[in-house]
């Protein structure tokens, strides 16, 4: 794979393969998380296991699955993405934007943004690429090169283009130890998580646990749902039918590739808190969470958890805790700091918007 030293022109050394169904996805799978690990941002929302998921359960409108090969045969980009016409504006999306995915982008080779973009852009403006009007490339890690050297090329293009910050996700570096965790911590909340995790042993009999291979995952994860819906209004609105078969399908496919880290906070026997994450390339992702507001509250429970989570984390020598997508002041509490998520938006044939 030599795509940063090809002496052909740009997008001439990559050969595009379209797969307009699901049957590309199969086609792909023994080269796609592969291709995931040789990009620059190795997340799980960007594995085969989870692009599939996500499109069997949620996904709507044409699948168009573009994969691009070097001269050698080797996969060095793909764009995931599909084609739905809402309003009479046909929006060109990537696979899983929709609030579920926390982080996505062009799967591309470290090396090959150059000819992959250029590529793309040829097809997008083509015979061969379906009527679109726009281009809605969600959920960019601040990492990303294409809400910056693809937009700047989709402009050279004459193509409308904008970018914008969708949202941040607190990222916690983990040190080696516990102690050293705590002592990075503002000097009052490193007083409260020790008294929070010391009170609960006090006053009842917490227990706390991660399923594994001798839970019922089903059962477990019917569990999480329930704690979920009980958290708040729009958390109940949000975990509908729909939603929870996508919830119970993920969790059984990051389960069986050993992916899913899901822990419970037991009070007196009673599940009261639980947190859904993923163990994924030394990270801990902090996916969702719910928690019974009325049993046991003032015990803290949540957090208590939370801090048992981030303990074994760092017992695991993993690098990173990373809370996704959102503010929250908790995340920050527990040492967070911002990573941006942005947006990329191409426009066909409206004036070129600056930033």
């Amino acid at each position: 794979m030599r795509c940063g030293s090809l002496s052909l022109r740009a997008g001439a050394g990559v050969q595009l393969t379209v797969y307009r169904d699901e049957g590309g996805f199969k086609t792909l799978q023994g080269e796609w998380d592969d291709l995931v690990q040789r990009s620059t941002f190795n997340t799980i929302f960007l594995t085969w296991e989870w692009q599939t998921t996500w499109w069997q359960t949620l996904g709507k409108g044409d699948l168009w699955l573009l994969a691009w090969r070097d001269p050698h045969g080797t996969l060095v980009g793909l764009a995931p993405l599909y084609l739905n016409i809402d309003g009479g504006q046909r929006t060109l999306s990537l696979v899983g934007c929709r609030e579920v995915s926390d982080y996505l982008d062009l799967i591309i080779a470290a090396g090959c943004e150059a000819e992959v973009y250029d590529a793309f852009l040829a097809w997008l403006a083509g015979p061969d690429a379906p009527s679109w009007d726009v281009v809605d490339l969600c959920n960019l890690p601040e990492t990303s090169q294409s809400y910056r050297q693809l937009v700047e090329e989709a402009r050279g293009r004459g193509f409308a283009a904008e970018t914008m910050q969708e949202d941040v996700c607190p990222i916690v570096p983990l040190p080696s130890s516990w102690d050293g965790y705590l002592a990075g911590l503002d000097k009052h909340q490193r007083h409260e998580v020790r008294r929070k995790m010391r009170r609960i042993g006090e006053e009842a009999t917490p227990r706390w646990y991660i399923v594994g291979p001798e839970h019922d995952l089903r059962v477990e994860m019917d569990a999480f749902i329930e704690l979920h819906q009980r958290s708040r209004r729009e958390k109940g609105e949000f975990m509908d039918e729909t939603m929870q078969r996508f919830f119970h399908d993920m969790a059984q496919v990051m389960h069986d590739e050993g992916w899913l880290f899901l822990a419970f906070m037991e009070v007196n026997g009673v599940k009261v808190a639980s947190m859904l994450c993923f163990d994924y390339h030394n990270s801990i992702l902090v996916y969702n969470s719910g928690y019974d507001p009325e049993a046991y509250s003032s015990l803290s429970p949540g957090i208590v958890l939370l801090a048992r989570c981030m303990e074994y984390a760092i017992g695991q020598r993993r690098r990173a805790f990373d809370f996704l997508q959102g503010n929250e002041v908790y995340k920050y509490r527990f040492g967070g700091k911002d990573f941006r998520v942005m947006r990329a938006v191409i426009t066909a044939s409206t004036p070129a918007i600056h930033e």
